[in-house]
């Protein structure tokens, strides 16, 4: 797991800086008391306890992995001086280089913060922290990290895809667009890596910057978190957190966030579900080079969302209809659940994660093409068909349509039910 918007492409490349909006500063709010999360408490036994790491390079028993320390010669040594051709980002916390560490036999990407960047120390020293306390498959590793003197570098495992921000918009000439099945593999995996900082990490972890550009990639278009340097630990049971600077991205952030300062987990399920839909419709949480009424993806998407006969409207024109007309719905309907205004309506990630369970398998037919434009109920063999092919994955897989179908039924008519007796009051 790890980092900070940066390595192969962890941080937005300067071209690109002027379109997404970047991490800024929000307009402050007063310090309001802090407020006990709604979440029902979970068995102790259900979490995996996180445990500090007492040395270094050493691997403890809870399966947590302590960062080793670097000397700033062997980084300048693996970075071949820190030179221009090594460069791989660049942030406004600081460069991101491509490097090679002898002692490790590893390709990684190391990060150099500004030393006249206090805010950047901040996320060092959080960074560090966060990344030396969990562990989990879908979070980029911190290798190691060096304190020498003035110098504060973060040492990452080198992700040579770089970022879903790169792949998803600004598509070059020839440059092939993620197909269908990577999306959904990518939305899974990104849920996964957040349901573990809610749900079994301990303390839980609201990790409050959940954006395209912070999701990094693999050689094989595996997703991991990075960038961790906002992230809140909450004390176990509350999880929930206020201050008085709203940090985060345009776009991204929770309204309740930007209104009253009150993060939640439920405020990283809003983040998630922005990313979802950029996923779905390879549109940017917010482009100012689009018409006004279109420039906040949200806002332009939330009127569609109550139609479900134009959800293909959604769907990404480079995707030119490849995709199974079923999983569509089903991904609208989740991103749709997850955007709701008010926070207690918003599902767990854990439900998310079992509603895109099967949304990232591809079909082993060898093909990929969905030209079918007919609604689910004209199919004969269904969309099932598509992507299982025993009866009992088909049942199961239709269980879980009509489950996240249900789920986003109740949770609009409970919103509307208590929005109605509040107004009769």
């Amino acid at each position: 797991m790890s980092c900070f918007s940066c390595f192969s492409s962890h941080e937005k490349k300067a071209s690109k800086k002027t379109k997404g909006g970047g991490r800024q500063e929000l307009p402050p709010v007063p310090p309001r008391r802090e407020v006990a999360s709604a979440q029902q408490p979970r068995p102790e036994n259900s979490k995996q306890k996180v445990a500090p790491v007492e040395t270094p390079e050493k691997k403890e028993a809870n399966n947590n992995i302590a960062a080793q320390t670097f000397t700033f010669r062997e980084l300048a040594t693996a970075t071949k001086n820190f030179r221009q051709e090594c460069l791989i980002g660049e942030g406004g916390f600081g460069r991101v280089y491509k490097g090679k560490i002898e002692k490790v036999a590893q390709v990684v990407a190391v990060k150099q913060l500004d030393r006249n960047g206090l805010q950047g120390n901040r996320e060092f020293l959080v960074e560090v922290l966060m990344l030396s306390l969990l562990h989990h498959e879908n979070l980029v590793n911190l290798i190691g990290y060096c304190a020498d003197g003035e110098q504060r570098l973060l040492v990452y495992e080198y992700m040579p895809l770089g970022s879903v921000e790169d792949h998803l918009f600004d598509i070059a000439p020839g440059q092939k667009p993620l197909d269908w099945f990577t999306r959904m593999k990518i939305a899974l995996q990104a849920a996964k890596g957040l349901e573990y900082l809610h749900d079994k990490a301990d303390p839980p972890v609201i990790y409050r910057d959940l954006k395209s550009s912070n999701i990094l990639l693999d050689k094989d278009y595996n997703a991991k978190l990075s960038d961790f340097g906002l992230a809140k630990l909450g004390p176990d049971g509350d999880k929930s957190h206020v201050s008085s600077r709203v940090m985060g991205t345009y776009g991204y952030c929770a309204p309740e966030y930007q209104r009253t300062g009150q993060i939640t987990v439920k405020s990283d399920v809003y983040s998630f579900g922005v990313v979802l839909l950029e996923l779905i419709t390879g549109r940017r949480a917010i482009d100012n080079t689009r018409y006004t009424q279109e420039q906040n993806l949200v806002t332009w998407a939330q009127p569609v969302f109550k139609d479900p006969s134009s959800y293909p409207e959604l769907a990404d024109p480079f995707l030119h209809g490849d995709y199974p007309l079923r999983a569509l719905h089903q991904a609208v309907a989740v991103a749709a659940m997850c955007l709701q205004e008010e926070p207690w309506v918003r599902p767990l990630m854990t439900d998310v994660v079992s509603a895109l369970s099967f949304l990232g398998e591809a079909p082993d037919t060898g093909t990929t093409s969905y030209d079918d434009p007919s609604p689910p109920s004209d199919r004969t063999a269904t969309a099932a068909n598509e992507l299982l092919h025993d009866e009992e994955s088909v049942k199961e897989r239709q269980r879980a349509v009509a489950e996240a179908i249900e789920w986003g039924s109740t949770s609009r008519r409970l919103n509307t039910s208590r929005r109605g007796s509040a107004a009769s009051l």
